[in-house]
């Protein structure tokens, strides 16, 4: 069996009577519409809900999946403890999930549990489903910090699973919109905020799921949405299928979009393969870059693409590098590198060495690219069905320089060393979203675990990025 639902639902918990206490009449239609939504779930007779929430455990580089028998949750923290749930989970299901990421080397699972108890982007579903399938079970599924193409990929992994074990579900996309739609609103205005709930709900509304994916992350940064990954995952689970689209409302009275949609999902569709043709015109344009790749980029690539296919190191010591001044360059001159990986824009690994640590700028490059590709704590390793998707620049970094006046600083030009005992962090320049020199500071800061009200010292340094 496959998804036979899926519905699109934001998750105030001032619309709940017992929270809102009136205030809730005030998104009336919001509230008729999560009724007609929850009424079609239940139609569909589910044995289990897949329920999406940006509020329950969220991790950069993994996708958690609530485990265990169950779970319990009430509406405490927003004045309404007499709001509670109890669920039960599809421990099989859940077991599916987990072993396909397993079996394929998605970075998905129930590792790492740190909110045991249900989040309100679940429970705020659950009471308009639960009285009319009580005993239904359920999956809650979070988010990640990666790409929206992991995302979509992630709603495969549930897909698959789902598939596995032949269960009849429905999918529960939970979010809110745009949070910056009105000056009087609680997060204020911005041009962004109206405009992302206009285009998210054309988008939903034509079922145009491969849209999703071409989203400005920036754009939807400020306009402050949190359903947007939801919703993606809900699309990779009804990859390849027809869908039917029916809008039943939009409101933003509290300056916070709140929409509400079903999808209904048809027959086999090969066009709406989604994630397939986004990587086909990715990788079509990673292969036209790829060919103007510079020597020190191209030396980074072949280090990771042999280490993950085959765990060692190219034989670059001999290399050519075509001219006696570039072969000068990476054979006999020493300095400090970063090699940097990027996957559909999102950072996938980053390590660096701020002062020379091997015999020369080739070795840099080299030990770097295999740390940035399995050793940076923060993403799991690179894994070989992702090599073709990589975008990866290397910086050599000039000698550092110690600074007493930090209006010598400029975040797009230099990079910052902090320093404060033992502990050290460094930021490269110009990178995006850190404008101003607090910022870079403070990050730099935060990296070393260094209180920005303690005396620390600050070098910088330029480097020469290549691509």
């Amino acid at each position: 069996m496959a998804a036979e639902i899926g519905i699109m639902v934001p998750h105030p918990p001032i619309i709940m009577k017992e929270v809102g206490r009136g205030e809730e009449k005030k998104i009336s239609a919001t509230d008729a519409a999560y009724r007609v939504a929850a009424k079609r779930v239940a139609d569909s007779d589910p044995e289990t809900l897949i329920i999406i929430s940006p509020h329950t455990v969220l991790y950069g580089d993994y996708f958690h999946v609530s485990g265990g028998e169950g779970a319990h949750g009430d509406m405490g923290k927003f004045n309404a403890p007499e709001v509670s749930f109890d669920v039960k989970y599809d421990e099989e299901l859940i077991s599916y999930i987990d072993g396909t990421a397993h079996e394929t080397g998605f970075p998905a699972g129930t590792l790492g549990e740190t909110m045991p108890e249900l989040d309100h982007g679940t429970m705020v579903p659950l009471y308009y489903l639960l009285p009319l399938m009580p005993d239904v079970k359920i999956v809650r599924v979070g988010l990640s910090g990666m790409s929206y193409e992991e995302h979509y990929s992630m709603g495969l992994v549930i897909k698959h699973a789902v598939e596995k074990t032949g269960r009849r579900v429905a999918v529960i996309g939970s979010g809110d919109l745009s949070h910056k739609q009105k000056e009087d609103g609680p997060y204020g205005l911005v041009p962004e905020g109206p405009e992302y709930d206009e285009k998210i709900m054309d988008v939903m509304g034509r079922a145009a799921f491969g849209e999703l994916l071409t989203f400005d992350e920036k754009f939807c940064d400020r306009a402050a949405e949190c359903g947007h990954k939801s919703f993606i995952i809900m699309a990779g689970i009804f990859n390849g299928r027809d869908v039917k689209a029916e809008i039943l409302s939009h409101e933003a009275t509290f300056g916070v979009g709140y929409g509400v949609g079903i999808f209904t999902p048809g027959e086999l569709n090969e066009d709406r393969r989604f994630l397939r043709k986004i990587h086909d015109i990715r990788e079509a344009e990673l292969a036209v870059s790829r060919k103007k790749e510079s020597p020190w980029v191209q030396l980074a690539r072949e280090t990771v693409e042999t280490f993950i296919n085959t765990h060692e190191i190219p034989d670059y010591k001999e290399r050519d590098y075509g001219s006696e001044e570039l072969n000068s360059e990476f054979h006999d001159r020493k300095a400090g590198v970063f090699v940097s990986i990027h996957k559909h824009g999102a950072l996938r690994g980053c390590i660096g060495t701020f002062l020379p640590s091997t015999e020369c700028i080739a070795d840099e490059i080299v030990q770097n690219a295999v740390g940035a590709s399995v050793r940076d704590p923060r993403f799991m390793p690179i894994r070989g069905d992702e090599l073709s998707s990589l975008e990866i620049s290397v910086d050599v970094l000039e000698t550092p320089e110690s600074v007493s006046d930090r209006s010598a600083l400029d975040p797009k030009i230099y990079g910052v060393i902090v320093t404060s005992g033992s502990k050290r962090g460094l930021l490269l320049p110009d990178l995006p979203g850190v404008d101003t020199v607090e910022e870079q500071l403070s990050i730099a800061c935060e990296k070393a675990g260094i209180d920005t009200s303690e005396d620390y010292e600050i070098e910088r340094f330029k480097v020469v990025r290549h691509l």
